[in-house]
C-alpha cells in the first residue's frame, strides 16, 4: 500500500525520487521520506504528511546532491503516521538504509531477539526491525549485503517490497519482492526502482517485474542479477517493454485525476473492446479466452473473487453470465473467500478481478483456487502485474493508469470485458438467440457514445450536489442489474466525501432501511427502463410518502418518475443488461462534486490507498 522509489546512476537522484513519489502518492500519503547518498554522507529527510511537506523540508534542511537515492510514501500499518515512523530507516550502525512496502508479521519476536543482542529501536515499525536483522546477519555471517538480505528474508513471515543500500557500497541497491509489486527500470548504466513504472517512464520503457520470492542486485556497470530467495538459484530476468506514456499519468488540465478518469470512460471503453468486438461481423475475439473456452463451457459454476469496486463489477457479471450463458455464478469477497475452506473442484472456473493486479486478498484467493484444482482467469488492468502472472489465462482491460484512489474507469472497463466474455460463452453454448446476440453486440459498440451523452449532464449534477452536500446520510437503491450500481454509487460517496451511504436492493428497503427515511434523507434511486420499472416506481412512491428526498437516475424522456422525483439525472436508453455502464456515470459525478464542495482531497481520500497490497 506504500510507494517506493529508488535510483542509481549518473543523474542527480533527488529530482527523480521526488517526482516519482509524487506519482506514487496515490499508494500512500500519510508520511513520506527520502535518503540521498553522495558517496560520503547520507542525507535523509522524512515527515508526516504529504510529499509536498517532504519537499518543503528538503528545501529547508538538506543538501540533496547525490546519484544514489531511495524514497517512500507511506500508508501506515505498524506505528502511527509521524516523522519517526516514516521511511527510510537506518540500521543501528547507520550503514544500511531501507524502504519497505508490506508487513512483517513476525517482527515482534525478531525485535525481541535483536534487543537481547544490543540493538535499539527508535520507531514502532516492522521495517526498522527488518533492516537491523539484515545488519545482524551481515555482521554475524560475514557476508555481502545481497546475501544478508536473502538470509534475512528467509526468516521473516509476511509481505514485502524492499530496497536497501549500504553506505560502504555506493554502486549497489538490493531489492526484493513478496506479495507487493516491484519494477526495475533499465536505462543506460542507470537503474530505477519503483512500485510501478510511472516514476521512470520518461527515462526508459524497459522494465523487469520481479516475481514473488525473487530478489535482485542492481549494480552499476553490470546487468541486474535476479535470484530466488529460497533456493538461491539465478533467474534469467525478462525485460518488458512498457506500453505507457507520460500524458496518461498527468491531469491533462482537469482539477483532479478522478474527474479526468470519469471523462476518459468513452475512450477507454472503446479501447477495451477495440479489435475484440466486431459487431457487424457478429464476432467477439478474446485471445486469453479462445484456448480455454471449453473450461468455461463445461464448468459446473463460475466463482468470481474480487474486492471493493471490482467486487461490484463481479456482481453485475453474475447477472450477465447467468442470464446469457446459463452458468451458475457465485461472487465472493476475496478477503473472506481466502480464509474459508471453500468447496472448489476441477470443474469450477474462478474469475479474479482487480484493477491493479496486485490486490493481496485476491492474489491469495487465486493461489487457494489453484491449489484446489480450479481454472483461474484474470481480469485486470495492469500489464505484467502479479495477478496477470499468477492466473492461468485472462483478459486485460485497457483503462490506462488509474491514479484517483476512487475507482471509476476501471469499473466500466471491467464490466465491458466481463460482458464480452459472457456473450462469447452464450454464443458458443447456444444459450442466446442470434437476434439477441447481435443486438447486444451493436449496443455494446454504442456504449461509448451513450457515456459521452451521460457526461453532458455534468452541470445539472453539480447543481444537485450543491443541494445535498451537507447531508449526513444517503441511501442508494437499485434492482436487478442496477443493484450493484447502487452499491458502487454508495461506495464512491463514502470514499471521497466521507458521508455515510448505503446501497440496497430496492425491494429490501421495506426490510429495515425504510425506518431511516424522513425529510432529511436523500435517496438515490436507479429507475431506468427495465423489467423492474413499475416495481421501482412503487418504491419511489413509498419513499415519497415518508418525505424522503428522491434523486432518480432515469432514461431520457421518462415522464413517470420525473413527476415523482425531486431531482432527476438522465441517461441514454440502452438494453437493461448494459445499463450499468451508463447509470454509474451520474453517480460518479454526484460523488465527485459533493466531495469537491466539501473541500475533500478527492484523489487521496483519508485512510485509503489505491492498491491494497497488505491485509
Amino acid at each position: 500500500m506504500c510507494g517506493i522509489v529508488g535510483y542509481i546512476g549518473k543523474r542527480e537522484a533527488y529530482p527523480i525520487i521526488l517526482n516519482g513519489l509524487k506519482r506514487l502518492e496515490y499508494r500512500g500519503y500519510d508520511s513520506a521520506g527520502v535518503a540521498i547518498y553522495d558517496g560520503t554522507d547520507i542525507q535523509m529527510a522524512k515527515t508526516k504528511g504529504k510529499v509536498a511537506d517532504l519537499e518543503a523540508k528538503v528545501n529547508r534542511e538538506l543538501n540533496s546532491k547525490g546519484t544514489l537515492g531511495i524514497g517512500h510514501t507511506r500508508w501506515a500499518t505498524h506505528g502511527v503516521p509521524n516523522d519517526v515512523n516514516s521511511h527510510p530507516h537506518y540500521s543501528n550502525s547507520g550503514d544500511l538504509v531501507i524502504i519497505h512496502n508490506g508487513i512483517i508479521e513476525n517482527y515482534a519476536s525478531i525485535k525481541k531477539e535483536l534487543i537481547k543482542r544490543g540493538y535499539t529501536f527508535i520507531s514502532d515499525t516492522d521495517t526498522e526491525v527488518l533492516v537491523n536483522l539484515i545488519e545482524e546477519i551481515k555482521k554475524q555471517e560475514n557476508v555481502k549485503l545481497g546475501k544478508a538480505v536473502q538470509l534475512a528474508l528467509n526468516q521473516v513471515i509476511g509481505a514485502y517490497a524492499i530496497a536497501v543500500f549500504d553506505r560502504k557500497k555506493p554502486d549497489e541497491i538490493v531489492v526484493a519482492k513478496l506479495g507487493s509489486p516491484l519494477a526495475i527500470g533499465i536505462g543506460d548504466d542507470e537503474f530505477f526502482v519503483a512500485s510501478d513504472a510511472t516514476p521512470f517512464i520518461e527515462f526508459t520503457n524497459n522494465a523487469i517485474y520481479l516475481e514473488d520470492e525473487e530478489m535482485a542486485i542492481i549494480r552499476l556497470g553490470r546487468e541486474v542479477r535476479v535470484r530466488k530467495i529460497k533456493s538461491d538459484s539465478l533467474v534469467a530476468p525478462y525485460i518488458q517493454e512498457l506500453q505507457l506514456n507520460i500524458e496518461q499519468i498527468e491531469k491533462g488540465g482537469y482539477d483532479h485525476f478522478m474527474l479526468k478518469e470519469i471523462y476518459e470512460q468513452p475512450s477507454v471503453i472503446k479501447d477495451t473492446y477495440r479489435g475484440r468486438l466486431l459487431a457487424n461481423e457478429g464476432i467477439i475475439k478474446l485471445g486469453g479466452l479462445e484456448d480455454h473456452i471449453q473450461k468455461f463451457v463445461n464448468a459446473n459454476r463460475i466463482i468470481i473473487v474480487a474486492c471493493g469496486t471490482s467486487w461490484h463489477a463481479g456482481l453485475v457479471a453474475e447477472y450477465i453470465f447467468e442470464d446469457w450463458a446459463r452458468i451458475p455464478v457465485e461472487v465472493e469477497y476475496a478477503s473472506e473467500f481466502r480464509y474459508r475452506n471453500p468447496i472448489i473442484t476441477e470443474k469450477d472456473v474462478v474469475i479474479a478481478i482487480s484493477q491493479s493486479g496486485e490486490t493481496a486478498d485476491t492474489l491469495a484467493a487465486i493461489k487457494l483456487a489453484k491449489q484446489k484444482g480450479a481454472f483461474v482467469y484474470g481480469v485486470c488492468n495492469v500489464v505484467g502485474s502479479s495477478i496477470s502472472r499468477e492466473t492461468h489465462s485472462g483478459t486485460y482491460t485497457h483503462a490506462g493508469p488509474e491514479i484517483g484512489v476512487a475507482s471509476t474507469k476501471a469499473f466500466t472497463t471491467q464490466i465491458t470485458v466481463l460482458t464480452m466474455i459472457a456473450l462469447k460463452l452464450a454464443k458458443v453454448k447456444g444459450t442466446i438467440s442470434q437476434a439477441n446476440y447481435m443486438q447486444h453486440l451493436r449496443e455494446l459498440e454504442l456504449i461509448p457514445s451513450h457515456v459521452e451523452e451521460a457526461l453532458k449532464s455534468d452541470e445539472k449534477i453539480r447543481a444537485i450536489a450543491d443541494v445535498f452536500k451537507d447531508a449526513s446520510n444517503f441511501l442508494y437503491l437499485g434492482r436487478g442489474y442496477n443493484f450493484p450500481v447502487a452499491l458502487e454509487g454508495a461506495l464512491k460517496l463514502k470514499e471521497i466525501s466521507y458521508i455515510h451511504a448505503e446501497g440496497y436492493p430496492a425491494a429490501e428497503m421495506k426490510h429495515g432501511p425504510i425506518a431511516l427515511i424522513d425529510e432529511h434523507m436523500p435517496v438515490v434511486v436507479i429507475a431506468v427502463n427495465s423489467n423492474h420499472y413499475e416495481k421501482v416506481v412503487s418504491n419511489i412512491e413509498e419513499i415519497k410518502a415518508r418525505k424522503g428526498k428522491i434523486i432518480a437516475v432515469v432514461t431520457e424522456g421518462d415522464t413517470t418518475v420525473k413527476e415523482l422525483a425531486d431531482f432527476i439525472m438522465e441517461v441514454p436508453k440502452t438494453t437493461e443488461t448494459l445499463s450499468p455502464l451508463v447509470t454509474t456515470i451520474p453517480l460518479q459525478l454526484l460523488s465527485y462534486y459533493i466531495a469537491v464542495m466539501l473541500n475533500r482531497n478527492v484523489d487521496q481520500p483519508r485512510n485509503l490507498a489505491k492498491s491494497v497490497t497488505v491485509e
